[in-house]
Parts: structure tokens; sequence; C-alpha cells
């Protein structure tokens, strides 16, 4: 996954945009006004962090040697991810979507909403 590749897939999300409160160099994609993806676009290798379900994170982390405890978030709550390739482009996009579904799930249902953001049943 290329940066544009993974800049497109989380402005693709409903109500997704970007900022950058920790200076230029680092993306940080938020939904009403919440995070859900980081990642120093020009990092070599790329890097995300994205939020994830707690017993997902883990089991995630014992499959993928390139995904680890979220750099300098709570590591309960964030997977960090080094796109080299060795997670395959489809799970990032999963997980990119699933990060996006819990920071929308924690909004009132009024901001849930306005993004037409529907509560999946999760396993």
């Amino acid at each position: 996954m290329t940066p544009a590749e993974l800049k497109r897939c989380c402005l693709a999300m409903p109500g997704a945009h970007e900022e950058f409160p920790f200076g230029e160099g680092n993306s940080v994609f938020k939904v009403a006004g919440k995070m859900f993806a980081l990642s120093p676009l020009d990092s070599s290798p790329l890097r995300v962090s994205l939020k994830c379900d707690p017993d997902v994170a883990v089991q995630l982390r014992l499959q993928f040697p390139a995904i680890t405890g979220g750099y300098h978030l709570n590591k309960r709550h964030w997977n960090s991810i080094v796109l080299d390739g060795s997670v395959p482009d489809q799970l990032v996009r999963e997980m990119v979507e699933d990060s996006y579904d819990l920071v929308v799930a924690g909004l009132p249902r009024r901001e849930q909403e306005k993004l037409h953001w529907v509560a999946l049943s999760r396993k």
C-alpha cells in the first residue's frame, strides 16, 4: 500500500477529513473531531496507527510481526502497522474501516445519523 492509497482509504470514510495537529509530517484522519487513523505518510517504511478492539488487537499482533501496540497511543486500543507488504492490503483496508466504525460507534446518535452510519454486528 502506498501513502496515496492509504490516504484515499482513510478519506473514503463518510465525514472523514485530514488534519495536521502534530505537524505537517503527521496526517491525522478524523471523523466528527475524533481520530481514527494517524500516519507519517512520508515515512519509510510507511506506518499507520489504527484504533482496534482490544481482543482483536492482541490476535493481530500475534499473527503479524509488523503489527505492534500503538506507538505513543493507548496500546490496549490502538495498533501500529508497518506497511512493508507483510500485512495484506485488504486487511489494512478492513482495519481502517474497523477503526472508523469503533470511533463512530462512540459518537452521539445524532452524529451517527449525520454520517448515515449503521452499526454492524461484531463478531
